[in-house]
């Protein structure tokens, strides 16, 4: 389950990547190159959601799904042991350096 997830979620990775770079930037008309703005509107132009946006939503939207799910999954097939397990512990006291 765990191969299954991490293959979906790095194709969403890739996918939103893709549907990212697709987009174009608020400011990608000729008149905002210049300072200016397109349209009389007091915040920008701003128009109804697209497809990629929603593609973007619900591409976010699937990432964030398996992102926790890879997590819990993960985090029960552990063993309850930390990264540190085996190290060995630094010493609480340590001598009084040596005067010359």
């Amino acid at each position: 389950m765990i191969a299954f997830l991490t293959v979906i979620h790095v194709l969403v990775c890739f996918v939103l990547i893709g549907i990212i770079l697709l987009q174009p930037g608020k400011g990608a008309d000729l008149a905002g190159a210049f300072g200016g703005q397109g349209s009389q509107t007091a915040f920008g132009p701003r128009g109804t959601a697209n497809l990629l946006t929603k593609a973007t939503t619900w591409a976010a939207i699937l990432f964030a799904i398996t992102s926790v799910s890879l997590t819990v999954l993960i985090a029960r097939r552990g063993n309850g042991t930390s990264v540190l397990h085996g190290m060995q512990s630094a010493p609480t006291h340590s001598a009084p350096a040596p005067r010359k």
